[in-house]
């Protein structure tokens, strides 16, 4: 089983609130939504046959605290035919949080024991399908250490913001990566999938 991070990032490195003006406004971070004007009909294709890959084959998703309080807050109440609702309210769902308590109110839910990155690599050992992760950058991040992280997704946005919580951070350690696909969206979007090199 592998872990696949799929996440939006600007040229210098800020994954924070990417959708909505009011989704993580953590240290007063006042660029929410720096994602949303950049979508296309290439980016949505390109993430519909992720997720359409993913709900085929059947795979979990992971998430950290954060990002799964905000996405049971939306896609549970979202119309039953919206396919990107079908996917994600009916994938299996992971959870690292120390403060959450069992059981989680989205369906198919499950919070992980103990600490995030021993659970993971647990997860890892069973067979079955990619793990992924999107949004969450505080488990990622925590994963990275461990080389608990297969692929990166990243849909890499020609915009740099200057502040906000970033995928890499400072105290990141060293990682050599290789490209394994790319593809341009009209918006000057290049979605790039890397490796461990």
């Amino acid at each position: 089983m592998k872990v696949v991070v799929t996440n939006h990032m600007t040229l210098d490195g800020v994954m924070q609130a990417p959708m909505a003006p009011e989704e993580d406004r953590r240290d007063g971070f006042e660029h929410g939504g720096w994602a949303a004007a950049n979508a296309d009909d290439v980016m949505g294709k390109a993430m519909g046959e992720r997720m359409a890959q993913g709900a085929a084959g059947g795979g979990a998703m992971l998430f950290g605290r954060r990002t799964y309080e905000h996405m049971a807050a939306f896609w549970p109440h979202q119309p039953a035919d919206n396919p990107y609702a079908k996917v994600l309210n009916e994938r299996e769902k992971y959870v690292a949080s120390r403060t959450l308590e069992a059981p989680l109110p989205w369906r198919n839910s499950t919070l992980l024991d103990g600490d995030a990155a021993d659970a993971v690599a647990k997860l890892k050992e069973q067979p079955g399908e990619d793990l992924v992760i999107m949004g969450s950058g505080e488990l990622v991040r925590a994963l990275m250490p461990d080389g608990l992280i297969d692929v990166y997704t990243l849909m890499i946005h020609p915009l740099v913001l200057g502040s906000g919580h970033r995928l890499f951070d400072d105290d990141s350690a060293l990682s050599k990566l290789a490209l394994s696909d790319s593809v341009t969206t009209t918006k000057g979007v290049v979605i790039a999938t890397y490796r461990p090199a």
